[in-house]
């Protein structure tokens, strides 16, 4: 064999090498909270945010669509969203909001300081009593550990935390977002209408291992 065949077919096995093993590495398409893509042959950590997506030969096609959140706290969050409603200077809103954190359950805070955030707190719960808790369509009115324990619990939340390390609940926000003012109004000195509350949500039916009872 010349030398010059030899050397050939060395670099004819070194190629097919290297392509076996191309073959064999996924490449994962990683989409952010922002909507920025980005590709790595490493997989995401349970930590990131965003959508995560295998793409290329040798990738997996039962990769979660967010890892944000473990599989059960998603399924329990898409069906029975948690809204927690405070107030500045209220000891049972900040034991209520440490209650749901030590047990890791994911919230929305909404805080009452207008005279419009108090309004759309009446519609949703019947007063202005705080704190208040939304589980799905379920209200709760004054913190309870207790009772928000039996809601949790029927709704099917983990008792214990199960919360990636780093994970974070959104910034407490206003009840009613104040309204864009126009460049009339802004001159004119006037307020902005009062925005309105979405009606709840239609009950879910009873969770068939609820021993208390509990329906959504």
């Amino acid at each position: 064999m010349t030398r010059a065949r030899h050397g050939l077919l060395l670099g004819i096995v070194a190629c097919a090498a290297l392509g076996s093993g191309a073959q064999a590495q996924p490449i994962y398409r990683i989409v952010d909270a922002n909507g920025k893509v980005t590709f790595s042959d490493k997989p995401p950590t349970p930590f990131e945010q965003g959508k995560v997506v295998a793409t290329g030969s040798g990738a997996s096609s039962d990769l979660p669509a967010t890892v944000a959140l473990p599989f059960e706290l998603r399924q329990v969050t898409s069906k029975f969203p948690v809204t927690l409603y405070t107030t500045a200077n209220c000891a049972p809103c900040d034991s209520g909001r440490k209650f749901l954190e030590s047990r890791g359950v994911p919230f929305s805070e909404r805080t009452v300081t207008t005279v419009e955030d108090g309004a759309a707190l009446r519609r949703l719960t019947g007063d202005s009593s705080m704190p208040a808790l939304s589980l799905g369509a379920q209200r709760l009115k004054g913190f309870s550990d207790t009772e928000w324990s039996l809601y949790l619990d029927a709704a099917g939340y983990p008792k214990t935390s199960v919360l990636p390390a780093g994970f974070k609940n959104p910034i407490p926000g206003p009840l009613v977002p104040p309204a864009p003012q126009t460049a009339a109004r802004a001159q004119e000195g006037t307020d902005p209408e009062t925005a309105t509350v979405p009606a709840p949500a239609p009950s879910n039916s009873a969770n068939p291992a609820n021993p208390a009872g509990i329906t959504f």
